[in-house]
Parts: structure tokens; C-alpha cells; sequence
């Protein structure tokens, strides 16, 4: 072939595969090809990151998670091992030269790993019973810690008659006494208590340092001089029931003995102890018994003493909070309007944003979440996201700007047209207060379309959607509809008094943050007002199902696994012992009209909303027969309606890939029925 046919056919390659490339929007079997950077870990040179590399697979239908090396400039990036099993939880050791880390072994559960960086070795150092978590060096690299669960026998109330040799009865039945004994995502939880462990970096016996029936399970600080261990729990007298109490206690690893070092009725937690091995940091509140709270920053004296709430003009909530390299102050995460920020806070209070858009990790619907470490140099590695890229990596220095080094989704989403995301304002009806929200609108977008809306609302209520990658938003969108997400009234990120809003009123006036949203968005003249439609899950599915009974407005809903009845849910959802008191007044049974007031269910007859009904059917948390309550009762009064049960899901109905998927197929198709 001539050069110039070669050259004039390369150019047509160049000028056509960027034009093909937006062509085409994110679909459904995409969802396999994401990949994410979690729990980024950088050396204590500053040159080196470890990170948990997440995706999807598509022949097993799981998460997969695997470590990955790279260095701070973007260069070097390889797979940490050779292993194909489950890693997680990388730890540098303090020379830089060790990584420790969990991983399966054999199917057995996880163990131990310690990898040798200079060379390429790793060992398996543990024989445990249980999955380690929250793996912490000691400082002269010698010693590992972690947390474990210790099992203990269930209770047994008869002895069972002696069984003929070769008969086959039944299981013996299960005996419960516990208050906690079931958790959405695990099921039933095996009797026993968690309990901090040490075990020689070289490998050994671990020994077990805790002790009492108290639950030990979070990530043990060693102090500098390697003699104790710092770490919160709650071992109060009544612990079971005032479960939202903790103290911070030290332990000494020589021989087990436990002291607190705070002692308030409210949690503090989350300790960080300062280079000098001199001063404690940690979070916590004074419980004033309400729905939302805001964590703040104290600092104490090694021995409890000297307790001071270090002020940072921030009224959101800290948490991960990690001293610099000289100890002069302390790096903190925190969110602020819908989007995940690193903050800097001197000891005078002195305070600075360092970065924002951390996160990216909740593939699904645009949450919150992220991470981030530091080196002796004071250089941060994160991951940071945006509307159109899950978590990749990033480093940034105090005062620099940030960096992000991976791209580990371009060779998808460059080759997808993606929704734009668009930040909108506007003015409550209620009280006039300013209540925010994204809009995503279809790719190919023309502004002198009219098109159908569809209104996203979030979970928890107290939590919040973002400027975050979402491939649920994205899949609504590349339907053809414009997509609104809202932060209304007990989001949090906009101060405790406004995610306070929703106590002893949920739902209340965040309904009509939501409709006023939706008004300002047919205000853009984009949107049909005839085409508007419902949707949520969890939190949201509550005030998809509240709208619903409060408008007929909207064309059809999809209500996911909702709280239907505050009565039946409070009992028997695995954390039935926390609503009474923060969320209503007093227990079901002392206030019946209260919790039936803000029930759904009140208003179902006024449903005529063809409603779609979806839940998992392992859900603990919003369970199985919340979403009958709904599903039987349209179908009793003759509304439009379909219940659509996703086996062996639990509350977090997106969890597989396929069900992400299969969740919002449903969805979809539901509201096609009903689309102009």
C-alpha cells in the first residue's frame, strides 16, 4: 500500500474512533468493566503507594479486591503478589521495607501476609481461628496487632434426648439471649466477643491482650515506646443497651491491663496518638439524645488527663483523623455539601482545606466515603472521584495542589458518553432555607427537548448524595431522562442543626424539599411536567412511598426496600434498639400514635401511583415483610403495582454486580409502562 494511503488511512482511524467513542452511553454490562482504588497506603518515604485495586467479575458475579503497587509519580504500577485470592489491608511496616496484610488462604478465611519488598518474598505468618481485622505495626517494626472475634457456645436451655446411633433428626434449635445477635450483610452473628491480638511480625502464636465480655473490635494505635496499645470500646456496665456510648482505654501489651482514659455518657472514639507518644486525639460528642450529631476533636494527655475540644470552625462531622509527621497538628476527613474533604487543623484550631473530591468507592449511587495515609514527609495518599470517574488515585502535599495518578477506568468510560451533572440551589418552601441538589442530565442532551424526570432519593435520611461517580444515576440517565438527586432537610455535610431537622419529624418537611426541587427543576424548561417519576432506596424508598401517598404528581414509583411501619420495623430490623428516644419519642408500645403518624403505611390509601415494589430477600435492615405491607395493600385497593424480590440479598441490594444491574433494569422497565 502507498504511504499516503497508509497515512491517509490512519487519519481517518484518529478522526473516527474519538467520534465512535461518543456514540455510545454507559449500559448496563458496563458495570463488570469498573474498577476502583481503595484504602490507599503510602510508604513512609512518600514514594510508594500500596492500594486495594476493586472491580467486578463477571463469571462469579462478586467484588473483587487485590493489592497493587505504584509509585507517588504514577510510575512502577503492578500487582503486589502473585495470589488470585481476596487481599486487603495493607500496612507499611515503619522502615518501609515490609508490608503486611489479610488475605484468604486456602478458603480457610483470611490470615496474615507479610510481603518483602526488596525481595519480592512473602510468608504467611498466622494460623488463626477467625478473619483478622485492622492490622497496626508496633513501632520498632517487631510486633503486629489486630482485632478477632473469640467465639463462645451458644446458650442451651435443654438437654436433648440421647439420638439412636444412625438416626438422622433435626438440628438442635438455636437459643438466643443476646440483644445484638443479627447484622444486615452477615446474618446471624456467632456468638462471642471481638479482642485485640499482637503476633511477632516473623510469625508466632498470637496472643490474645483483652478480656471481659466486651466487644474490642476497633483498629488498636500502639504508643511510641511499643508497651500498650490505645483503642475505644464500649465496656460500660450496661454497654448492651446504651450502645451508642464509648470510651477511649489504653492496654499494656506486656500483661493485659486495661485503663480508660474518657468517661462520658456519649462516644468517643477513633484515638490517634501523637509522634511523641504525649497527647491522645480522638472524636466524640456529649450525647444530647437527638437524631444527628456532629463529631467534633478533642486532644487529652496520655494518661486521660487534660481532656480540651480542639475547635476548628467546622461544623461537620471529623472523622479519620491522623497527626502530621512533627505532630504539630492533625489531618482530618470531613464532608461538606455534598462532597468528601481533607481538612488541617493546627493545635490552636487553626484550619485549612487540603483537598476535596475524596471518594469514589460506593459503586452504585453517589455516596460519600473514601480514604486516605500519610508519610513522614506529610505527603497524602487518597482517592479521590468526580461525577465521571469512580475512586482513582491521587497524592497531594499541604499547600500543593493534588495529583491523581491512576486511570484505571479510561479504557471504559473514554469511550462512553456520560450524563453531565450539573449542581443546583434552591429555596425550601417551608422556612426558606437553601437545599441542594444534583441534576444529571441524558447524553446527547438538547436543551430544546422536554424530557422525563426521574427524582433519586437517598438513603439513611442522615447521609448524603454528592458530585460522586454514580452508575446507577448513569443508567437512569442514558434511558433518556433527566435525573435529580436532592439533599434535603437531615442530609448531612450541612451542619448538625440541618440533619437535626428530621428529629421526632421523619418524614416531615423533607418532603417538600423534594417537591420544591423538583419544581425549580421544570423551571429549567427542560423537563415535562406530565413525565415525572419516583424513585429510592432504603431512606429513599420511605420517601418514595410517603411522596406517593402525598401526590399523585408522578406518572409511577419504584419504592425499594423501605420502612413501611415504624412499629414492625423498630422491633425486629437487626437494630431494632436504636430509633426509640433518637428517633421518636419513647418505644412503640409507650407511643403507638407517634410512630404510626410517620408510617408510610398511614397514607397508602391515597396511593394511585402504579408503584413497583423491590427488596432483597435476606434484607435485615428494612426487612422483606416492610415491602409486602406496601405490595399487599395496592394490590388489596387494585393500584398498579409489582413486587420484585432479589434472592439472597441483604439491605445493600447492589452488592453483586448483577443485581446493581437487575435493580435498575426493573426500574426501568417499570417506568417505561408509564412514559410519555
Amino acid at each position: 500500500m502507498p504511504r499516503k494511503t497508509i497515512l491517509t488511512s490512519l487519519l481517518l482511524v484518529i478522526l473516527i474512533f474519538p467520534t465512535q467513542a461518543q456514540d455510545t452511553p454507559f449500559q448496563d454490562m458496563d458495570v463488570f468493566e469498573l474498577e476502583w482504588a481503595a484504602d490507599p497506603q503510602i510508604s513512609p518515604d512518600g514514594n510508594t503507594i500500596v492500594y486495594r485495586r476493586r472491580g467486578m467479575d463477571k463469571m462469579t458475579d462478586r467484588r473483587t479486591s487485590t493489592l497493587w503497587i505504584i509509585n507517588a509519580d504514577g510510575t512502577g504500577h503492578m500487582k503486589l503478589t502473585q495470589r488470585d485470592e481476596n487481599e486487603s489491608s495493607a500496612r507499611w511496616s515503619p522502615d518501609g521495607k515490609r508490608i503486611a496484610f489479610a488475605s484468604s488462604a486456602e478458603g480457610n478465611g483470611s490470615e496474615i501476609f507479610v510481603y518483602w519488598v526488596d525481595s519480592d518474598k512473602m510468608a504467611r505468618i498466622t494460623q488463626l481461628e477467625r478473619s483478622p481485622g485492622d492490622i497496626s505495626w508496633s513501632p520498632d517494626g517487631k510486633y503486629l496487632a489486630f482485632n478477632m472475634h473469640v467465639p463462645e457456645p451458644n446458650p442451651v436451655l435443654v438437654k436433648p434426648p440421647k439420638k439412636p446411633d444412625g438416626a438422622e433428626w433435626a438440628e438442635h434449635p438455636r437459643v438466643t439471649k443476646r440483644l445484638k445477635h443479627e447484622a444486615d450483610g452477615v446474618g446471624y452473628l456467632e456468638p462471642g466477643y471481638s479482642h485485640l491480638f499482637v503476633v511477632p511480625a516473623e510469625g508466632g502464636t498470637a496472643r490474645q491482650i483483652t478480656s471481659g465480655n466486651y466487644h474490642h473490635d476497633s483498629k488498636p494505635h500502639w504508643t511510641p515506646d511499643g508497651k500498650s496499645l490505645v483503642f475505644s470500646a464500649n465496656r460500660n456496665e450496661d454497654w448492651e443497651y446504651n450502645r451508642r456510648n464509648s470510651e477511649v482505654y489504653t492496654v499494656s501489651v506486656e500483661d493485659g491491663n486495661i485503663e480508660a482514659l474518657t468517661d462520658r455518657d456519649g462516644p468517643d472514639y477513633s484515638p490517634a496518638v501523637s509522634p511523641d507518644g504525649e497527647t491522645i486525639a480522638y472524636v466524640g460528642y456529649d450525647d444530647k439524645v437527638q437524631t444527628y450529631q456532629v463529631n467534633k476533636l478533642y486532644l487529652m494527655n496520655s494518661d486521660g488527663s487534660g481532656k480540651r475540644e480542639l475547635t476548628t470552625g467546622l461544623d461537620r462531622s471529623i472523622s479519620d483523623i491522623v497527626w502530621d509527621a512533627e505532630g504539630g497538628g492533625l489531618y482530618f476527613m470531613y464532608d461538606d455539601k455534598g462532597n468528601t474533604k481533607i481538612g488541617y487543623t493546627d493545635l490552636n484550631g487553626n484550619t485549612e482545606l487540603v483537598t476535596g473530591d475524596v471518594g469514589g468507592t460506593s459503586i452504585g449511587r453517589p455516596y460519600g466515603g473514601g480514604s486516605f495515609s500519610i508519610s513522614d514527609n506529610d505527603i497524602i495518599a487518597l482517592n479521590v472521584t468526580t461525577p465521571y470517574y469512580p475512586a482513582e488515585l491521587a497524592v497531594v502535599k499541604r499547600g500543593q495542589q493534588t495529583d491523581r495518578i491512576t486511570d484505571l477506568n479510561g479504557d471504559l468510560l473514554d469511550y462512553r458518553k456520560l450524563g453531565e451533572t450539573e449542581e443546583i440551589w434552591y429555596t425550601s418552601s417551608v422556612d426558606g432555607r437553601d437545599i441542594q441538589g444534583w441534576i444529571v442530565k441524558p447524553p446527547f442532551f438538547d436543551p430544546q427537548k422536554s424530557y422525563p424526570l426521574i427524582v433519586e432519593n437517598h438513603g439513611g435520611p442522615i447521609s448524603n448524595y454528592g458530585d460522586r461517580f454514580s452508575p446507577e444515576i448513569q443508567l437512569l440517565a442514558a434511558d433518556g431522562y433527566v435525573v435529580f438527586y436532592p439533599n434535603p432537610r437531615g442530609s448531612t455535610s450541612y451542619g448538625e442543626e440541618f440533619g437535626n431537622l428530621l428529629y421526632h419529624n421523619y418524614p416531615g418537611n423533607d418532603y417538600h424539599d423534594v417537591m420544591d426541587g423538583v419544581d425549580a427543576v421544570i423551571d429549567r424548561g427542560y423537563v415535562s411536567e406530565d413525565s415525572l417519576f419516583v424513585t429510592g432506596g432504603s431512606a429513599g424508598g420511605i420517601m418514595t412511598a410517603w411522596i406517593i401517598g402525598k401526590t399523585n404528581r408522578f406518572r409511577a414509583s419504584a419504592v425499594v426496600k423501605p420502612v413501611m411501619n415504624w412499629i414492625s420495623k423498630t422491633l425486629t430490623a437487626d437494630n431494632y434498639y436504636g430509633y426509640a428516644y433518637y428517633r421518636y419519642p419513647g418505644q412503640p408500645w409507650e407511643n403507638f400514635e407517634e410512630y404510626w403518624k410517620y408510617s408510610p403505611i398511614s397514607l397508602v390509601g391515597n396511593v394511585e401511583t402504579p408503584t413497583l415494589v423491590m427488596v432483597g430477600t435476606a434484607d435485615l435492615r428494612t426487612p422483606l415483610f416492610e415491602a409486602k405491607q406496601l405490595y399487599h395493600a395496592l394490590k388489596l385497593r387494585k393500584i398498579e403495582t409489582a413486587l420484585v424480590e432479589i434472592p439472597g440479598s441483604y439491605h445493600f441490594i447492589s452488592n453483586r454486580p448483577s443485581q446493581l444491574i437487575t435493580k435498575i433494569d426493573h426500574i426501568l422497565a417499570w417506568f417505561q409502562k408509564y412514559r410519555q
